[in-house]
């Protein structure tokens, strides 16, 4: 009888580490896709063009939390620009009329919980290539919560908050933009 204890004891032991593992996961990094902003609608669609530059952003770690990177970033932006057609076409490099430059500053995730909130700030600066001068500049804060009923395991759901977050950051700094008179 107390050797079948032990056994139970142990296949819960098993049992719960495996659990464990399902529904923690591990973190998977924030994707260009669900960084980028469907629904954003340009007020002006300046004919210049523009180079994108992102800094501050961060590789994620599988045994941590996501993260957004300079290249994800930069590219779901540049995705954004070209499809709500803000500018005419993004540069590559430092060819553009305009210089879109992107300091993430800050970001907030949780550790845990049923619904994960995700804020994130982020310094944007816009300038003319030709002569080096700022015509707008901005601080860009958003945020984004996932729910349970997004993503059951919850590196997932962070994932999605994070990436919310990025795509609403995004959106707000792109409307800004195209409100300019350039």
């Amino acid at each position: 009888m107390h050797h079948a204890r032990r056994t139970t004891l142990a296949s819960l032991a098993v049992l719960t580490l495996g659990l464990t593992a399902l529904l923690t996961g591990c973190a998977s990094p924030t994707t260009r896709e669900g960084m980028t902003p469907g629904d954003l609608v340009a007020a002006k669609k300046h004919p210049q063009t523009v180079s994108v530059a992102v800094t501050g952003g961060q590789e994620t770690n599988p045994l941590w939390k996501s993260q957004v990177s300079n290249t994800s970033f930069a590219e779901a932006l540049s995705d954004a620009i070209t499809r709500s057609k803000v500018f005419s076409a993004v540069a590559q490099g430092k060819g553009g009329n305009y210089q879109l430059d992107v300091v993430l500053v800050s970001m907030t995730q949780p550790s845990f919980g049923a619904s994960f909130t995700v804020s994130m700030e982020a310094g944007w600066s816009l300038r003319r290539t030709d002569s080096g001068a700022v015509v707008w500049q901005a601080s860009v804060k958003s945020k984004h919560t996932a729910r349970a009923g997004d993503a059951f395991v919850g590196t997932e759901r962070l994932r999605l908050a994070t990436e919310g977050a990025a795509k609403n950051n995004i959106k707000q700094g792109l409307e800004q933009i195209s409100s300019l008179n350039l």
